[in-house]
């Protein structure tokens, strides 16, 4: 399955040891969501419909109302690439 170039991006931030982090209102829907690099530098890229993109592959997910992370089908997905640690 190819993804986009942009779900790339945002895979490779998540595989280098990212995250992204989510902020919901009461009723549990997302207001805020934030890519957070393994530098602590946060990734503009991300928007909700990239999001539910990627989580709808089954790319990422939330361990324990954790910060949503790369899942094994995630790392399968992204291409390696020099920079990839």
């Amino acid at each position: 399955m190819d993804i986009s170039r942009a779900e790339q991006r945002i895979l490779h931030i998540l595989a280098q040891g990212g995250r992204i982090d989510v902020e919901k209102d009461e009723r549990g829907r997302i207001v805020e969501l934030s890519c957070i690099t393994r530098d602590g530098w946060q990734f503009p890229g991300l928007d909700l419909a990239m999001f539910r993109k990627v989580k709808r592959k089954h790319a990422i997910a939330s361990e324990k109302g954790g910060p949503y992370r790369i899942t094994r089908r995630g790392l399968q997905l992204v291409r390696s690439q020099l920079d990839n640690r």
